[in-house]
């Protein structure tokens, strides 16, 4: 008889070929297009230019799924947060 594990891991995110699902549609895209690229002007080189092109984006887009801190661009939160209303006018006090 089988035994099954329990799947704990249910919070992570979906992952095809070590890629989240948003970085596998931009290599799908890719090699959609280089498929095109390849029907439409068709020679050794574009094939080998094409193999080379999505076999590079596919190493680097591993690497940047790896470390998505190399990605932040700012903090989400505001440093100071405040009810005080916003006046153009400098001069007035509350």
């Amino acid at each position: 008889m089988r035994k099954y594990g329990v799947y704990k891991n249910i919070r992570r995110r979906a992952m095809i070929w070590g890629l989240p699902i948003s970085l596998f549609a931009m290599l799908m895209l890719s090699i959609l297009a280089s498929l095109l690229i390849i029907i439409f002007s068709f020679s050794f080189l574009v094939i080998i230019g094409a193999l080379l092109w999505n076999g590079s984006l596919y190493i680097i887009l591993t690497k940047i799924a790896r470390k998505p801190l190399t990605l932040n661009l700012g903090s989400v939160f505001p440093k100071i947060i405040s009810n005080k209303r916003n006046n153009i006018l400098q001069y007035v006090n509350y």
